[in-house]
């Protein structure tokens, strides 16, 4: 029964029905979504030799926690989780100050050419010039091996820009411009004053998307870094997993079958310690992320 006025209101029997089927369905997209999430965090501390049975889990039957023992213990994970912090915060401001900028300006029909620059941007979602020139491009650059061959070439998404632009053209009323033309402000005190203000959203979804590519940046740190102390937290997790399944092979008796239990839990105890920093932070930020995408997709 709803209220309504003061008065309440009883639902009829296929309301009820339609209820009860949405609440199910709900229910049960949620286990699906949760269910999996769940799965890894307990074989992260369960003994291997039951999550590979097959079985579904549902509490840790037998504890075993030499995986976080081991990560934990590894000396060049704390670097990396540094400079993966690091690569993060600085990518994502230059991005956020490359990005918003330009999809704003893209987002004014009174800018010269907006049409060409809008085809260029999108063109480069398609093709582009491949691996060897880019990182030939980086060599040429004198960055190579630096933190700006990390954020530098993934500073703009043409993706992340097209949803800025549609934000703005959409979120941002002609009219507001020209009032403020009327009390004389200019083209820049109207983008820093009015327009950043009034951005709070498509802001925070952007700083969510790049921060999150930032965090998982794995490929471009293989190819334009060379020193193990600057590789990020995906490459050491990855050599840490590679390593103990060397040492497992070279092993036998008693200590194989040990290492290996090792290594087989130590890849859900890397999935949980890459991926829980990202999983704190999205319930502060996924009412934007959800109120931003929408808005910037009125228009394409």
């Amino acid at each position: 029964m709803n209220k309504k006025h003061g008065k309440k209101v009883k639902l009829s029997k296929a309301d009820r029905i339609f209820n009860t089927v949405n609440i199910i369905i709900m229910v049960l997209i949620c286990l699906i979504i949760v269910y999996p999430l769940y799965y890894v965090l307990l074989a992260s501390i369960t003994d291997p030799v039951i999550v590979n049975s097959g079985k579904p889990l549902f509490y840790p039957e037998k504890p075993y926690f030499d995986g976080f023992k081991t990560t934990l213990q590894y000396k060049p994970l704390w670097t990396a989780y540094g400079n993966t912090i690091l690569y993060t915060v600085v990518g994502t401001v230059i991005s956020l100050i490359a990005t918003i900028p330009a999809g704003y300006a893209l987002s004014r029909k009174d800018l010269p050419g907006r049409r060409g620059l809008i085809f260029v941007f999108t063109f480069t979602m398609f093709f582009s010039g491949g691996i060897i020139p880019l990182f030939l491009t980086i060599k040429k650059l004198g960055i190579y091996n630096s933190i700006w061959a990390m954020v530098l070439p993934v500073a703009v998404s043409a993706y992340n820009l097209i949803v800025c632009r549609s934000f703005f053209e959409s979120g941002i009323p002609q009219e507001l411009l020209e009032a403020s033309k009327v009390d004389g402000c200019s083209d820049f005190g109207f983008f820093f004053k009015i327009v950043i203000p009034l951005s709070s959203t498509i802001i925070a979804v952007m700083c969510l998307f790049y921060a999150t590519a930032m965090w998982n940046q794995f490929f471009n740190a293989l190819m334009y870094l060379q020193d193990d102390s600057k590789m990020p937290l995906q490459v050491v997790l990855r050599n840490l997993v590679l390593m103990n399944q060397a040492n497992s092979m070279g092993s036998s008796g008693d200590a194989m079958i040990a290492k290996q239990k090792l290594a087989e839990q130590l890849k859900y105890c890397i999935v949980v310690v890459a991926a829980v920093p990202l999983m704190v932070v999205y319930p502060f930020v996924q009412k934007y992320f959800a109120k931003g995408v929408t808005i910037g997709s009125v228009k394409g």
